[in-house]
């Protein structure tokens, strides 16, 4: 038998049609969308299936609607397969998805939880504006360097540790440009800005971070029936107790998903699922282990075939 993990996206990875055929055609999805749209006050399955795409790459909608569209997928997996899951992970706003999948939150707590961490980074945002880029072609040693030189201008970190080659750096605009500037001539491939609206995963959220610490709190996770790789620490939690102050360290460091994933390698995974819209997980894991199998989950066929790998891996 193999041992699966469930992977759940991160912003970035919305686009309009998220989650359409997981709403027409599997009922406990529709059933999540719905209420959705109650939680939320607004049409959210509106905006996933039809956009604006400019609406849907805002942070307030689009951390929502990458949630919204994860856990809906995984409810039309479960209508098609079952599975015992080794771990889950999810990639920054996706860890609430882990977290719901791992049965540590409720559905509509945990749409909550999203919806007011993006209200509060989208402020944080306002107050200190930042930037991000990606990095490709160059060691996460380089890139580290490059914005501790970079950092005598301003605010500049490395935001997301992806997969070899490329990592994302985040901060004050004017320290970013001169670390993409520095990082082009260490030998970068490419350097990359990235249409955000803020400094994310960097020092300038800490001011969000505390402030979603009261609902997180007042959330009340409970010890998840199966570990998540949390993002923080790239190693397992189950107590609930911790999420908390690991989802408020998360707004503001690092995204340490290759670790994660080669922790979930090492631990014999051998079949990941990405569950929700778009494959940039996948594309990060092959990066990682050129050998991975690994599925994703985003429309009725690569559910179907996402169910047929799991039953193989069952048998």
């Amino acid at each position: 038998m193999k041992r699966i993990a469930l992977i759940f996206p991160g912003q970035g990875s919305q686009r309009t049609g998220m989650g359409r055929e997981f709403y027409e055609h599997y009922e406990p999805a529709r059933e999540l969308f719905e209420r959705a749209c109650e939680i939320l006050g607004y049409d959210v399955a509106s905006l996933c299936f039809q956009g604006p795409d400019d609406k849907l790459r805002d942070t307030l909608f689009a951390q929502p609607a990458l949630y919204l569209a994860s856990a809906a997928g995984l409810a039309a997996l479960g209508s098609l397969a079952t599975f015992d899951v080794f771990a889950y992970a999810g990639h920054s706003v996706g860890e609430y998805a882990a977290l719901y999948a791992a049965g540590s939150v409720t559905f509509e707590t945990g749409l909550k939880l999203v919806k007011r961490r993006a209200e509060l980074m989208q402020e944080a945002a306002r107050q200190r504006p930042g930037t991000m880029a990606a990095v490709l072609g160059l060691p996460a040693e380089t890139v580290e360097a490059v914005c501790d030189e970079a950092r005598r201008i301003g605010v500049v970190v490395v935001a997301n540790y992806n997969c070899p080659g490329q990592t994302v750096i985040s901060g004050e605009v004017a320290a970013v440009q001169r670390a993409a500037d520095l990082a082009r001539e260490r030998g970068a491939r490419r350097v990359i800005p990235l249409a955000v609206s803020g400094g994310f995963h960097s020092p300038l959220m800490v001011q969000a971070g505390d402030a979603l610490y009261p609902d997180l709190r007042e959330a009340l996770f409970k010890d998840a029936a199966v570990p998540v790789v949390m993002n923080v620490t790239a190693d397992y939690c189950r107590h609930g107790v911790d999420f908390a102050p690991y989802l408020t360290m998360q707004v503001s460091s690092p995204v340490r998903w290759e670790e994660s994933m080669r922790r979930l390698l090492a631990d014999g995974v051998s079949l990941f699922v990405e569950v929700g819209v778009g494959d940039v997980l996948a594309g990060l894991l092959r990066r990682i282990e050129k050998s991975v199998q690994v599925v994703s989950v985003q429309d009725r066929k690569s559910l179907e075939l996402a169910a047929d790998l799991i039953a193989e891996a069952g048998a």
